[in-house]
């Protein structure tokens, strides 16, 4: 063999060993890399996903890791893994061979370093879904090999690097959605990716026009633009899209025509362009045969309902309300496929319902209230077991309604108000155990109500009034324990009231004005104890007046026009009910002049009358001797006190009152103060008919003579006086105490002076939620009673965001500010921080620009913007559930300096065992999870940035899928309906839908 060829086979012998030996090196450094990741990471006992991961096994074999043929780690897949703690990207980017970085749904935290840019072999990155990311993301130009790139909803904020995405031309998949970055427009650098085919860019802050460029990307498949500020028309060139299959533009500033060029969108299955404000009709998408779903509701659409919409083989969900639409329904709209649900409510359509929607019994929800509709309800909903909400109230319908409408299985509401329907009730109702709200009111229904309607046993409302029902009221309805509202006057009923009613402990609105109803009053209806409203009037009863009615806290009473006769009980003889009694010509009373006195013939005998003579003459001397004491002792009250009358009052009430100005003056006195605050002390004042109210003594002027020395910048109220203060403050007050809701503090009235004023409240005999969770009072509360506090307060909250002509922001919600009655049930109170808010020439909401709240409860926004909007409020709650949750303060030394208890719960949502040890020790174990549920909502309700938060609506329907032991899962719309369904971009995965 020659020198040569030796000395070749030495150096290949050379070689090899020195590859073997870097290859043995790469190996090692990968475990090194690898076992780096491991301990910086933690999961939970129950997840064995780094059992493999140890010194003694190759890198190759660990659980998530996939190596290339020459054995290096290319793949790291650990989405999934319920993992938290930080990345060490500096040690990741050390795998030289590393194509796959997938970490989605996870609980990591920290910044995404720059060193990130180091793992230039990159093809695939995944840190999506985990929500604790804080701080920017890195400019990343140098990976340009990417072809999929998942951030979305990971908690990144800051200016996003959108001039690194023009070297990632390979790009197939891009989703950066729901992440709080710098508001920004459209970034130019996308609409050159040409190979997309997945484009997220939902809620993140962008702004500005749609580019033409869009058009450039001619493979995309799932185009969401969704919850951004993006304004202009859509561009023409979406046309060019032809392989869409779904596109999401709602929730934006969209304006113009739907663009010809649309109707070459021809895959398109989803399509989703509410909340904006377009235009026009909706003759370009009658060329679009594939849709599956189409959801235009609130914008400014008018014109026909295209016909094509009929003949769409595929079309489950159509969502067209608040619109200006005219003209019919197709008669054949969703007959073809599993249809679930039509929304094409407040809009201007007329003609006859399509009867075949529920062909396929998969039908939830049929809500078209407030058009134009005519002709009867067509029989085959009548056999639809899935339908959820029916709801046709408001329209010109008419003839008879099909019996098994009164009887779906799965129905728990029932709205037919305001249109011509004829029959009756039928006895299917019994069959409606899910039947929560019955609206038949202004119709022409007749014959009587069923003794079945027992059977709804969920029923809360009885809407029947102003319909043509006669017949006895079945005494059957007092096994209605859930009834709230039962209204049936201007009917026909007849016969007497039914002492069952006793039974029905939640009622708190009873109406059978004019009917015919005759015999007692039922003296049960005093054992209510929520009653809050009671008209009887214009019937036949007779007898007497049960005394049992002056226990009952009655707002509304109103007995007139009847036949009764005996004295008016002296309870109820208050200014509050004049009117009450009147068209009663056989009725006495001893206090109304305008009837007449009571006689023996009245119930009074001459010995009882006597009895009352010495009784008053012994009275009269008893007032003669407490009035020289009474004048001897006010010399002695502090001059506070003795100022309070010597001021000149005006009452304004704003509910019936059963007390007089004088009793709440007299109580303002150091023995009944029962708190203070910042906007003035608390007295609670019990009045001569035993009522128990809540007062406020307010100081208008700040250089008062009793009053404080300074007011408070944070009340604007405080900040002047009577004289100086405009009508506004006065109109605030009036607007807050027209709000009638069980959980908000019944405001009974104001009474102001030069220098100060009081408020007069409803009280609430167990204090606040502060007082039972942190303060002297404190008391353990069990989790279902924490739970329906949390449910009540965000009711109340949903109220005045929504319920109420102009919403009204609270400004200071906190735990101190949720009063609790006797029977624990919450209501919000202290509205001295309160805003209403206007809205702008565009129709906008304004927000308020004053900075008010409690240090704990207030929103970060704080930090840097005046502006606060009802999102604050959520905030606010977001901390209370917290609270609720945890047991802990808003601020407490645990925390650590400048944390508070939303820092504190975020910091620890790293693994399941330290989520569970952030609920109250208090809750059992077995109830823990049902309070993570809530805790989850609380996280919400606190995101930092304040369009990720839900709106309180949204809160109460996550509150109320979190009952505990029950599963449920709503959709909703701003009926109550379902919104939309995920479409083709499956965020569980980060994949497109396997079928499009």
């Amino acid at each position: 063999m020659s020198a040569t060829a030796n000395s070749r086979r030495l150096t290949a012998a050379l070689y090899v060993l020195s590859f073997l030996s870097l290859l043995s090196s790469t190996k090692s450094d990968d475990l090194q890399i690898l076992l780096k990741l491991k301990s910086s990471l933690r999961t939970s006992t129950a997840n064995t996903i780094f059992s493999s991961w140890n010194s003694t096994t190759p890198p190759c074999n660990f659980s998530g890791i996939t190596c290339n043929s020459a054995g290096s780690v290319a793949e790291i897949e650990l989405s999934h893994r319920s993992l938290s703690g930080v990345l060490p990207f500096d040690s990741i980017c050390g795998l030289s061979s590393l194509e796959k970085l997938s970490l989605g749904f996870n609980f990591l935290s920290g910044e995404v370093t720059e060193d990130l840019r180091n793992c230039t072999k990159l093809k695939y990155l995944d840190l999506g879904n985990n929500n604790l990311f804080t701080g920017s993301f890195p400019d990343i130009s140098l990976l340009s090999s990417l072809e999929f790139l998942y951030l979305n909803k990971s908690g990144l904020s800051g200016t996003f690097p959108w001039k690194s995405l023009a070297n990632m031309t390979g790009l197939i998949q891009l989703s950066l959605g729901d992440n709080p970055f710098d508001p920004a427009p459209f970034p130019t650098e996308v609409v050159s990716l040409t190979k997309l085919n997945l484009l997220y860019l939902a809620n993140c802050s962008l702004q500005g026009e749609i580019p033409a460029g869009i058009g450039n990307l001619v493979e995309l498949v799932n185009l969401e633009l969704s919850q951004n500020n993006i304004t202009g028309n859509i561009p023409t060139e979406i046309g060019k899209l032809t392989k869409l299959w779904q596109l999401e533009l709602y929730d934006n500033r969209l304006t113009g025509k739907l663009p010809a060029e649309m109707r070459n969108l021809t895959g398109l299955a989803n399509f989703d362009a509410s909340m904006n404000y377009l235009e026009g009709d909706l003759s370009e998408l009658r060329f679009l045969t594939n849709l599956v779903t189409l959801q235009l509701f609130e914008n400014n659409f008018s014109g026909k309902v295209p016909a094509e919409f009929g003949e769409f083989k595929k079309l489950v969900n159509l969502s067209l309300y608040t619109n200006n639409l005219t003209g019919p329904l197709p008669q054949k709209l969703g007959s073809w496929a599993e249809f679930g649900f039509i929304d094409v409510s407040e809009n201007l359509l007329s003609g006859p319902i399509p009867p075949d929607m529920c062909k396929r019994g998969t039908m939830t929800m049929l809500l078209i209230l407030q058009n134009n509709f005519t002709g009867g309800i067509p029989e085959t909903y009548a056999n639809c077991p899935t339908l959820r909400r029916f709801r046709v109230s408001k329209n010109s319908l008419s003839g008879v309604v099909p019996s098994g409408i009164w009887g779906l299985p799965a129905v728990n509401i029932i709205d037919l108000e305001y249109n011509n329907f004829e029959g009756s009730i039928t006895s299917d109702i019994e069959k409606a155990k899910s039947l929560v709200q019955l609206f038949v009111g202004n119709n022409r229904l007749t014959g009587e109500l069923p003794d079945e309607i027992s059977g709804a046993s969920s029923l809360v409302s009885i809407q029947l009034n102003d319909n043509r029902f006669s017949g006895k009221i079945p005494s059957s309805i007092g096994e209605l324990k859930h009834l709230g509202t039962l209204h049936l006057e201007n009917n026909k009923f007849t016969g007497s009231m039914p002492n069952s009613l006793g039974s029905c402990t939640s009622l708190n609105d009873i109406n059978m004005a004019n009917n015919l109803l005759s015999g007692e009053i039922p003296s049960t209806l005093g054992s209510l104890p929520s009653l809050n409203a009671l008209n009887l009037s214009d019937n036949e009863l007779s007898g007497r007046i049960p005394t049992s009615l002056a226990s009952v806290r009655l707002s509304l009473l109103d007995l007139s026009h009847n036949k009764l006769s005996g004295q008016i009980p002296q309870s109820l003889s208050i200014a509050a009910y004049n009117g009450s009694f009147n068209g009663n010509p056989r009725l006495c009373s001893v206090e109304i002049s305008t009837f007449r006195r009571c006689t023996s013939e009245s119930g009074m005998s001459n010995s009882v009358r006597t009895l009352v003579i010495c009784f008053a003459v012994g009275s009269a001397i008893l007032v003669l001797v407490l009035t020289w004491f009474t004048y001897l002792k006010k010399w002695e009250k502090d001059d506070q006190e003795r100022s309070l009358k010597e001021e000149s009052w005006d009452v304004k009430s704003f509910h019936v009152l059963s007390f007089t100005e004088d009793e709440i003056l007299d109580s303002i006195k150091q023995e009944n103060l029962i708190g203070k605050g910042g906007s003035g002390n608390v007295y609670r004042v019990e009045a001569s008919n035993g009522k128990e109210l809540a007062v406020k003594h307010i100081w208008n002027t700040a250089g008062s003579k009793f009053g404080p020395k300074k007011a408070r910048s944070t009340t604007p109220m405080l900040a002047r006086g009577t004289s100086e203060r405009s009508k506004e403050f006065d109109a605030e007050v009036r607007t807050l105490s027209s709000i009638r809701h069980v959980n908000v503090v019944k405001l009974y009235c104001s009474i102001t002076s030069e220098d100060s004023s009081l408020l007069v409240y409803e009280y609430l005999p167990n204090g606040s939620l502060w007082d039972r969770l942190h303060g002297c009072q404190k008391m353990k509360l069990d989790w279902n009673a924490r739970y329906e506090i949390a449910v009540g307060a965000a009711k109340g909250l949903e109220y005045l965001h929504h319920g109420c002509d102009r919403p009204v922001i609270h400004r200071d919600v906190k735990s101190s500010n949720i009063l609790l009655d006797e029977f624990l049930k919450p209501r919000i109170a202290d509205f001295g921080l309160a805003k209403m808010v206007q809205a702008n020439k565009n129709g906008r909401q304004n927000s308020t620009h004053v900075i008010a709240g409690t240090h704990g409860y207030i929103a970060p926004e704080y930090g840097y913007t005046y502006k606060v909007n009802e999102k604050s409020d959520v905030y606010s709650f977001g901390v209370v559930l917290m609270e609720l949750v945890t047991g802990k303060r808003p601020i407490e030394p645990e925390y650590g300096e400048n944390k508070d208890i939303v820092s504190w719960v975020c910091s620890n949502l790293k693994s399941r065992e330290s989520v569970l040890n952030l609920v109250d020790s208090d809750i059992p174990e077995a109830l823990k999870e049902e309070a993570i549920k809530v805790l989850r909502i609380a996280v919400l309700c606190t995101n930092r940035l304040p369009e990720t938060r839900p709106t309180m609506r949204r809160v109460v329907q996550m509150l109320e899928e979190a009952e505990p032991c029950k599963l449920v899962k709503i959709l909703v719309t701003k009926d109550g309906s379902s919104k939309k369904i995920e479409a083709s971009f499956d965020k569980n995965n980060n994949k497109l839908d396997p079928d499009f």
